[in-house]
């Protein structure tokens, strides 16, 4: 008789159970991107991740805390660690920008991540407190990162003495044009657009308008 088989069986089920609030994030962010926020139901991330509506009640009291739940999941994890990258960058802010931009754009183009802040775009009307939560959540806490970067950069004498917060918003106006692209009109245009090369452009001019005169970045 195997005495050891209860325990298996409970390591198992706390495993299963551990697992499963990512489980149902997962299968949430692939329902948003099929169907949106407001034509999703919770009966159909349920049935995407194999378990009953009931379940992800345990976990999540409403879909818009699963929404919220995938943002910082995904999103604010991505901005911290970019937040505590920024901080100890050795580089310049230009050779930050690059490694920022690289990095957030394998999110944007690889992942259904994108179709987060479509949603908020698109239905904010409907659903204001998920706007509110996002600017708070992600737009003020990515500003406040930038503006940091530029402030430093400002302070070292890399870039001229503009209003650190503009220019935080300039630097993230790229990846959001990237964002709607390809979750709004990729699927329309019989031409491809090189993210790569727009990213490249907005650097030669961003980093042009920024760098002190007679410098070059």
């Amino acid at each position: 008789m195997d005495t050891h088989a209860p325990q298996r069986h409970l390591r198992s089920w706390q495993r299963r159970k551990q697992a499963r609030p990512g489980e149902i994030l997962e299968s949430a962010l692939a329902v948003f991107a099929e169907k949106g926020f407001a034509a999703a139901r919770m009966e159909d991330i349920a049935a995407r991740a194999g378990v009953t509506k009931g379940t992800i009640y345990l976990y999540f009291p409403s879909k818009e805390e699963v929404f919220k739940s995938l943002a910082r999941e995904h999103v604010s994890r991505s901005l911290l660690f970019a937040t505590e990258q920024a901080e100890k960058f050795e580089g310049t802010v230009f050779d930050f920008l690059r490694h920022f931009y690289a990095g957030f754009m394998g999110l944007v183009l690889n992942s259904d991540v994108a179709v987060l802040p479509k949603i908020i775009i698109g239905e904010a009307g409907n659903f204001p407190e998920l706007a509110r939560f996002w600017r708070e959540e992600v737009i003020e806490k990515a500003t406040g990162m930038m503006s940091g970067v530029f402030t430093r950069a400002i302070a070292r004498g890399e870039i001229r003495d503009l209003p650190a917060e503009l220019v935080a918003k300039l630097a993230m106006a790229p990846i959001l044009m990237c964002l709607v692209w390809r979750t709004t009109f990729e699927k329309t245009s019989d031409r491809a657009f090189d993210y790569d090369a727009f990213l490249a452009t907005h650097c030669d001019v961003f980093f042009k308008g920024l760098a002190p005169e007679g410098s070059a970045s």
